[in-house]
């Protein structure tokens, strides 16, 4: 599928550390969603066209596509946040029908080809290899990147190899109490 074939669109919605990991090498996100009391960050900023919340992001889209990884990460949260979404799953190890929440599909291009068939709006892209492959097809338009204020100095990447550089224009940034510096790009090519 051709990007200018779609009729969907692609966007990503993702937290990392300052230097570029979603997890560290076992998986952990405890330095997500556990972060540290910390008084000393700057007040919370909204920019000019500040990226949106969860909320906002989510308010469009009709499709989750994620790997398996990700997919059994959510499996330990011991809830599913995803009741909203028609979750479509990457993998040839899981079986299609052993979870009702989800549809199992063994590659991209069948993912695109349910995106298609379920006239899907927005589909939310979600781990770091699904957000790769996606990108190397054309088939990502925005991204919003979150960057928590920790070095984790190893882990999963959020982008993997790919075979030619990828422009982005910088559509908006905003912090959080927290010390979160949220970033909404457009993919440029």
């Amino acid at each position: 599928m051709s990007n200018t074939d779609r009729t969907w669109s692609g966007r990503v919605f993702i937290a990392t550390s300052v230097d570029g990991f979603i997890s560290d090498l076992d998986g952990n996100l405890e330095w997500l969603t556990d972060p540290p009391a910390e008084p000393r960050h700057v007040s919370a900023h909204e920019g000019d066209d500040a990226p949106p919340d969860w909320d906002g992001f989510t308010a469009n889209v009709s499709h989750l596509v994620m790997g398996r990884g990700t997919y059994e990460k959510v499996m330990t949260f011991g809830f599913w946040p995803y009741d909203k979404f028609r979750v479509i799953v990457i993998s040839t190890q899981l079986r299609p029908g052993d979870d009702e929440r989800v549809i199992v599909v063994d590659s991209v291009e069948r993912a695109c080809d349910l995106l298609a068939e379920e006239n899907a709006s927005t589909a939310y892209l979600d781990g770091g290899q699904v957000i790769t492959e996606f990108l190397k097809r054309g088939l990502i338009d925005e991204l919003t990147i979150s960057r928590a204020p920790v070095i984790l100095g190893s882990g999963l990447p959020l982008f993997h190899s790919l075979p030619a550089q990828t422009r982005l224009i910088h559509l908006g940034t905003s912090t959080t109490d927290s010390g979160m510096t949220n970033t909404r790009y457009r993919v440029a090519n």
